[in-house]
């Protein structure tokens, strides 16, 4: 989402012979030509690099703003490259040694999914998940606010949604909203300073005055804090989207579906 950021824009709706041809992604992404491939030899399970992590995957479930399964998910399963699963594993490591463990929401979407999300957007009735993920929008506002777009950082495979998981608890650690709220209060910057991981309270974006804690604040910032020192970029909408600095595809969009590949 951009704002809650499954922000997704849609920057223009073109309609040939009756097709809507569509995708979706954040703007502060540069554009780049787009080269598409099912090819998934260089992707792995991140289960099989990062054992420790957990897997909530929305999208295969009914748990999200659309409200169903969506289109290329056909098993609850979490794809990322090489490159990415190989510094998530550091993270991982690193988060464990503090007592969480990583859990995973998305991981690499196919253009299949990200086109899903478009359709969902146009469709200005269907609003039967908005209470849970955008109480304070009204639909028609998603594509021109950039909460829904032609293209995702996610079909390219470098970029993971994820939280953290209390290991003393066993319980997901509260970050003050949840995954995929279209607002502000989804802003790494809500209510603080990420650069200096200072909470200043600051809820003057928020439509409706919601706020978070400083605790949820700081839970924030840890996850942040790690992503960022193994080699993931943040994103300025979202606190749990992350895609590696390095990415090895930055140019590509996948379009092989979600499940469980062999291992290598």
């Amino acid at each position: 989402m951009k704002k809650l950021r499954f922000f997704i824009h849609l920057s223009y709706v073109a309609i040939i012979c009756g097709t809507l041809f569509v995708a979706c992604c954040s703007k502060s992404e540069p554009a780049a030509p787009v080269n598409p491939t099912d090819d998934s030899s260089q992707f792995v399970n991140i289960s099989d690099v990062v054992p420790d992590a957990i897997l909530e995957i929305r999208y295969y479930g009914t748990y999200n703003f659309v409200g169903c399964r969506i289109d290329g998910y056909m098993q609850p399963t979490a794809l990322v490259t090489r490159q990415a699963a190989d510094s998530l594993r550091v993270v991982s490591d690193d988060l464990m040694a503090q007592g969480y463990r990583l859990k995973i929401y998305d991981a690499y979407r196919p253009q299949k999914a990200v086109d899903h999300f478009v359709r969902w957007a146009a469709d200005l009735a269907d609003t039967a998940m908005k209470s849970y993920f955008y109480p304070d929008l009204d639909k028609s506002v998603l594509f021109e606010q950039e909460y829904i777009m032609e293209k995702s950082g996610h079909t390219r495979g470098s970029t993971l949604d994820l939280t953290l998981f209390d290991m003393q608890t066993e319980k997901e650690v509260d970050m003050g909203g949840t995954f995929d709220w279209f607002g502000p209060e989804s802003h790494p910057d809500f209510c603080g300073n990420p650069e200096t991981g200072v909470y200043t309270g600051d809820n003057s974006t928020s439509p409706t005055g919601r706020s978070i804690t400083p605790e949820q604040f700081a839970n924030r910032m840890i996850l942040r804090q790690a992503m960022l020192r193994h080699g993931f970029k943040p994103l300025d909408s979202e606190w749990w989207h992350f895609t590696l600095k390095n990415e090895p595809f930055p140019n590509t969009y996948f379009t092989f579906p979600v499940r469980q590949l062999e291992c290598k």
